[in-house]
């Protein structure tokens, strides 16, 4: 895992201990060193669940399991003085495993076509295929493109599972965009907005929060609209208004539906409901 490049230590369940594991299902399939030949496997398996996954990713384990961590089984495996860290995290569903790949993989390289997207980089491989976020670590601090390529296919390739991203990133506009986020919590950084997907652009960012029913999508939208007293109203959608705010910038939220968007971060408010009408026509 990211804060985890090679484990030098970590704690292991006693083998006697009173736990429920989950099946480990196909990640105990895929934490396989022997996927690659000349490789070998250094030191016991790793297996760990939402209780105690702080004892292998302190410091982020928080953020694993806003999108959703059931479990997960690793291995470290190794090649002369090479050595990869194999980590499959089973997540709640694949729009989650999605979630956290798109959280930690690199803005600045493109998605490749590995599974339902995947990078690799000189020192660390990562994709989402179903339920599953894979990560790969390499040490030292070289090129291991190479055996990091042939371990991803490999695990790709054994690994079953969904391999199209989700659906919601077509509500997106591809022109100057530069990731496409699904956001667990306090989109746009207001408790509200609970769950949704922020695509941010080389001016502005997008959103679209999904709510049960169009009632509460309404609901949710009047209280925003209290929550900016300077605001006017926006032709988006069903209902809309704009406003300007200190921290937001321009901003026009309108709900269509159960769903509600809208554009942030740009210079005024008429050029988010600008942006806003072409977002809410994509949403069906």
């Amino acid at each position: 895992m990211k804060s985890a490049s090679r484990v030098l230590s970590h704690v292991l369940l006693p083998l006697g201990c009173a736990c429920f594991f989950l099946p480990l299902g196909q990640a105990a399939d895929v934490a396989d060193c022997s996927l690659v030949p000349g490789w070998r496997q250094e030191g016991k398996a790793r297996h760990y669940m939402a209780e105690n996954l702080y004892e292998y990713v302190d410091g982020s384990a928080e953020a694993y399991l806003l999108y959703g961590f059931q479990q997960l089984q690793g291995v470290t495996c190794e090649a002369g003085e090479d050595s990869i860290a194999i980590d499959a995290s089973e997540m709640t569903d694949a729009e989650a495993a999605y979630g956290i790949f798109a959280a930690n993989r690199d803005p600045r390289r493109p998605i490749e076509k590995i599974g339902m997207g995947g990078q690799i980089l000189a020192q660390r491989g990562a994709f989402a295929k179903g339920n599953y976020y894979i990560e790969l670590t390499a040490t030292p601090d070289n090129d291991h493109t190479p055996a990091l390529t042939a371990f991803v296919a490999a695990i790709e390739k054994r690994l079953g599972g969904r391999t199209q991203p989700p659906d919601e990133l077509a509500w997106f506009l591809p022109e100057r965009l530069a990731t496409v986020r699904l956001i667990p919590e306090s989109v746009l950084g207001i408790p509200d907005l609970r769950r949704g997907y922020v695509a941010e652009y080389d001016q502005g960012k997008a959103f679209v929060v999904v709510e049960p029913s169009a009632q509460s999508a309404t609901a949710i939208l009047d209280k925003l609209r209290r929550r900016f007293p300077d605001s006017r109203p926006a032709a988006v959608g069903d209902e809309a208004f704009q406003a300007q705010d200190k921290y937001l910038g321009g901003v026009c939220f309108f709900r269509k539906g159960k769903y509600l968007g809208g554009y942030a971060n740009l210079p005024d408010g008429p050029s988010a409901a600008g942006k806003s009408i072409g977002l809410a026509e994509r949403l069906h």
